[in-house]
């Protein structure tokens, strides 16, 4: 009786949130149903069929996610899953009281759920996975998570007590997720990239994980792929690369319209770019592999994916497109930009910088951006969002010539299109809650439809 009255409380707080206009129901609704009864999300899960994925890390959750998720689809499953990004352990608990029934239970083969790296703790605990893949760790919001290895013993302490069944996916090219599966029990499925053509030869200086964690000397990179994510090695011989299980090879990237690559001796087609997609596209294939499903239909499915709103979402605008890309700390932001500008020739910008809660309120982050990829090569670059100012003495100090700093998301926008060309593509690189703000001015104009319409 408690789990069926949660179950219609939360319901009923979703609907009343989408029918107000007031926001999508995607995390009300589990705090209202979280306090009748604590243990929802714990029973709503012990209902699906199969079981349920797990997907954290800094970067990359939401749509490694949703390609799981495509991929179950379209083997005939139905899948429950948290598709708006709302990753909080309400965020998740919100989705499974979407899709239960009217007698309390939850109606799903699988469950796919992203979630906060410093929540995956208690989503173990309640969600009891059979796969929990850790994309990467990057430094994200120090204001609330602290430093790398903080976060790294957290997600080291959660999948140590995952069930005896599950398996923990693991990005291999990054040092500190290496170390954390190095020091699980049961050996992890390691995934990674395996192409020294789309390689740097060396660590960005933004760059987080550069030391041994068992001696303390720097490591010596072979590849530099995202960020600090490569192929490295201790000078001393105490740590290195584990050998990936599922290697990625001949990348082929295609700015921001595509990327293929090869994997397992078939040939991935992603309608998505950038290198950092790679690692999503291998984590999504790794899970898919795990549970057992041909790597050809895997391969086939991906062909056909969409982007999340906000990762790569293109819309139209007044004869212009504008490719709209959650961009949300230095690793992300450099590959982003690096994407907009080296692969895609991108020469119209407009940079949101918010400090909300949700983005982290320490925004001295940006002086570990390389902005200076816009210098000479951008025709207009808008500094938006809450922050706009600060970021427009970055821009001062990287030497590109930037409009007038625009705080107001309307007016940012009207900027931005006034001085894009018709016909050509403006670039809007994002942190997560300017992203929504300019996202809700889009669809208060009809550009794009609610983000959890999408």
């Amino acid at each position: 009786m408690r789990r069926t009255a949660a179950v219609w409380a939360g319901k009923a707080t979703g609907a009343l949130s989408r029918i107000s206009r007031l926001g999508g129901g995607t995390t009300l609704p589990g705090d209202v149903a979280r306090a009748i009864d604590p243990d929802v999300l714990r029973k709503l899960s012990r209902d699906l069929k199969h079981g349920a994925i797990v997907i954290t890390g800094t970067n990359g959750k939401t749509t490694t996610s949703r390609l799981i998720s495509w991929v179950l689809e379209g083997a005939g499953y139905s899948v429950v899953s948290n598709r708006a990004g709302a990753n909080l352990i309400f965020g998740a608990t919100a989705a499974a009281l979407e899709r239960a029934g009217a007698n309390g239970k939850l109606k799903a083969d699988w469950g796919v759920f992203e979630i906060d790296e410093a929540s995956l703790g208690r989503a173990v605990d309640e969600i009891q996975p059979r796969a929990t893949i850790v994309l990467n760790l990057f430094r994200d919001q120090l204001d609330r998570y602290g430093e790398l290895e903080m976060i790294a013993k957290k997600i080291e302490a959660a999948l140590k007590r995952m069930p005896d069944n599950s398996r923990a996916v693991l990005n291999a090219d990054d040092p500190r997720v290496a170390e954390i599966g190095m020091n699980l029990e049961q050996p992890p499925l390691w995934f990674g990239l395996d192409d020294p053509s789309v390689a740097m030869s060396e660590l960005p200086h933004a760059a987080d994980a550069r030391t041994c964690p068992r001696c303390g000397a720097s490591l010596v990179f072979d590849a530099v792929y995202v960020g600090h994510d490569g192929v490295y090695r201790c000078p001393n011989g105490d740590f290195a690369r584990p050998a990936p299980d599922l290697a990625a090879t001949h990348i082929d990237l295609k700015g921001f319209e595509s990327l293929a690559m090869g994997v397992s001796g078939v040939r991935i087609e992603l309608p998505l770019g950038g290198l950092y997609n790679c690692y999503n596209a291998l984590a999504a294939f790794a899970a898919a592999d795990t549970l057992g499903l041909d790597p050809a239909f895997i391969a086939d499915r991906f062909r056909t994916f969409r982007a999340a709103f906000g990762r790569q979402e293109r819309l139209e605008a007044q004869g212009r497109v504008l490719n709209l890309v959650l961009s949300k700390n230095p690793a992300g932001f450099n590959e982003t930009l690096r994407t907009a500008v080296d692969l895609a020739g991108g020469q119209n910008f407009l940079i949101g910088l918010n400090d909300k809660k949700a983005d982290g309120t320490d925004v001295s982050w940006i002086w570990d951006v390389d902005f200076e990829r816009l210098r000479g090569r951008a025709h207009v670059v808008v500094p938006a969002g809450t922050r706009a100012h600060d970021l427009a003495v970055r821009f001062k100090y990287a030497g590109v010539q930037a409009a007038p700093p625009e705080p107001d998301p309307a007016r940012a926008l009207d900027a931005l299109i006034e001085a894009t060309p018709e016909g050509e593509t403006a670039h809007l690189l994002c942190t997560y809650t300017a992203m929504l703000d300019l996202r809700a001015e889009l669809v208060r104009r009809g550009w794009a439809k609610p983000y959890w319409e999408t």
